[in-house]
């Protein structure tokens, strides 16, 4: 590994860490997503300043070449990236039509009341 490819990979993780805290802490992302970003980001950082720990992980795994672990650990963390945002999704959808049903029931009832005191101003008129 040339010098040049260890400090981009130390460096990449450092901004992937520094934009996760500064998204969360300007409240642009919540802690339960900013999780696998962050898991992600420290695996980096971890990898690229010990990267023989790389070659010793897949080695453990049984992973001839270490390049495919990083692949399939960064498909890995993308897939359950995925996962949470469909159940968030799916949840949201949810509330959303609860929240419709609600909003047309309460304007039909608002419309009955008027109906029902636009009737009743008729009957004072006559």
């Amino acid at each position: 590994m040339t010098l040049t490819s260890y400090i981009f990979g130390i460096l990449a993780a450092v901004v992937t860490l520094v934009v996760v805290i500064e998204l969360l802490r300007r409240r642009r992302l919540r802690e339960r997503h900013a999780l696998w970003w962050f898991l992600a980001g420290t695996l980096a950082l971890i990898v690229g300043i010990f990267p023989a720990s790389l070659e010793w992980a897949a080695t453990l795994i049984g992973i001839a070449v270490p390049t495919n672990l990083v692949f399939f650990v960064s498909i890995a963390i993308l897939f359950l990236v995925c996962l949470q945002h469909s159940a968030e999704l799916t949840r949201l959808e949810s509330k959303t039509r609860t929240l419709a049903e609600v909003v047309a029931l309460q304007d039909l009832r608002i419309r009955e009341i008027e109906a029902g005191a636009h009737d009743d101003e008729c009957q004072r008129q006559n």
